[in-house]
């Protein structure tokens, strides 16, 4: 199943989300800790879903962001 996550408001933000069994939820903290540097190392940002069995399609960031309206920065 496609998801994704975005505030469409200049405002901040909180999500809270539950996956269990846990474990997952240091993905995000490695996601945010790369994305918030100033050149993001996407090269680590690739390797995070095969360590966390994850199947992510980049390829459709494009397509959603269209879909949605959403600008890619």
């Amino acid at each position: 199943m496609e998801h994704a996550f975005w505030n469409p408001t200049d405002e901040a933000a909180r999500v809270l989300e539950v996956i269990t069994p846990g474990g997952l939820e240091t993905s995000f903290e490695e996601v945010g800790e790369i994305l918030a540097a100033h050149e993001p190392d996407l090269t680590r940002l690739g390797e995070l879903p095969a360590r966390y069995g994850m199947d992510m399609d980049r390829t459709s960031i494009p397509r959603l962001a269209a879909e949605h309206g959403l600008r890619l920065e």
